[in-house]
């Protein structure tokens, strides 16, 4: 009789499960003495995607060895949260929480970027580019793809389920609990520069004369020089603000 461990998948890694081996525990056969990092490849579950293991209670790595008999916990990753003393499956956790997503999430992109977090977002980059460039910088690589989230070398990735952009920012916040982090109309929602309040003074040339009229506050992107000011559109970024911020679930 070949030998099994008990796994239990939390949170959003069931959705790498398929739906009947959701929320419960399941039996995985074992082909002889293995790894944790061989038991998530069977699987189906990124180990980018995972934050921390436990083995019968204990934290451990990849490379932790499973013989047979074991229960074995997983949870997702935490980036606001530091879930000390357990150990995670990457050296340390993220304490800037930055992202680059792929080139399918190009409106999530602009969403993350309205709320203030650094997102790198380039609808030319290949899917080692951005791997590389999530080692690199230390972001949270973000996509829809499962093969690109386990991809080698990989430390942080977030698997994005949903195809609404609306949706999407919802769950990158939410399951990475970044609401305490939410910094809006800081960044410029196009190239991701930082913005800056210029006097009206500066500007008076750069604008149409009824913007002047009506408006006194205006912000300029230090990237791309793209300036910004509370008009229609700003009252309707700060209702989808508004929303996503009382989103969170009551402690």
């Amino acid at each position: 009789m070949s030998a099994s461990v008990l796994l239990r998948c939390y949170a959003e890694l069931n959705e790498f499960l398929a739906p009947g081996e959701r929320q419960r525990d399941r039996e995985v056969a074992l082909a002889g003495p293995t790894t944790l990092g061989v038991l998530l490849d069977r699987v189906g579950i990124p180990a980018a995607a995972v934050e921390v293991a436990l083995v019968d209670g204990a934290s451990c790595g990849l490379d932790h060895p499973l013989g047979g008999g074991e229960r074995v916990s997983l949870y997702p990753v935490f980036e606001a949260l530091d879930p000390t003393p357990m150990l995670r499956l990457r050296e340390a956790p993220l304490r800037r929480v930055r992202f680059v997503a792929d080139a399918h999430l190009g409106r999530l992109a602009r969403y993350l970027r309205l709320l203030g977090f650094d997102t790198l977002y380039e609808n030319d980059l290949g899917d080692p580019e951005l791997a590389a460039i999530a080692k690199r910088e230390g972001r949270i690589l973000l996509s829809r793809d499962r093969a690109l989230l386990d991809g080698p070398g990989l430390t942080h990735g977030l698997w994005v389920p949903s195809t609404r952009p609306r949706e999407q920012v919802a769950q990158v916040v939410e399951r990475l609990d970044l609401y305490r982090l939410l910094r809006p109309f800081t960044r410029c929602t196009i190239c991701n520069g930082l913005l800056a309040e210029v006097e009206k003074a500066e500007i008076a040339g750069e604008l149409p004369e009824r913007v002047l009229r009506v408006f006194d506050a205006f912000w300029r992107c230090q990237g791309c020089g793209r300036l910004y000011w509370q008009g229609s559109h700003y009252q309707r970024l700060q209702a989808l603000v508004e929303q996503i911020a009382a989103e969170r679930a009551p402690e």
